[in-house]
């Protein structure tokens, strides 16, 4: 059975290049390389995220540039859509979709970064309510 995320994979053509994008969006450096993979730890439950040489991307997932490109999308919660948008297009992301209100307390939006993967950010009050009423555990 699915137990929940654990990592969230992009492609790049290049991946030093792409590796100093992610340092400078998420304000760290990645903490695991090996040839052709690089990787950080990010968020509440520090979740993975992997950036994988493109020329190791499944046959036909390319974007015409060898970076890989699927139709998912995968959101990462942040406390300000509009801010968060805003540093993604400075940093050479370009829009791939503007900010929708989905419901009360629920905001999507995403781009596309310099590599052709699509990464979504959204608000979710509900994601806050589900992570408040969780014990912590020390």
């Amino acid at each position: 059975m699915l137990r929940g995320l654990t990592t969230v994979s992009f492609y790049a053509t290049d991946l030093d290049a792409a590796e100093a994008w992610y340092a400078e969006l998420l304000g760290i450096d990645a903490y695991y390389h090996v040839p052709g993979y690089t990787e950080f730890r990010i968020g509440d439950h520090e979740h993975e995220l992997g950036i994988i040489d493109a020329r190791y991307a499944p046959a036909g997932r390319t974007d015409g540039r060898g970076a890989g490109l699927g139709g998912e999308i995968v959101y990462w919660h942040v406390d300000d859509v509009e801010g968060s948008l805003a540093r993604l297009l400075a940093l050479g992301a370009t829009p791939h979709e503007k900010p929708i209100e989905r419901g009360p307390g629920f905001v999507t939006a995403s781009v596309v970064d310099p590599f052709g993967n699509v990464l979504g950010i959204m608000f979710n009050q509900h994601y806050l309510d589900r992570l408040a009423a969780r014990p912590i555990v020390s």
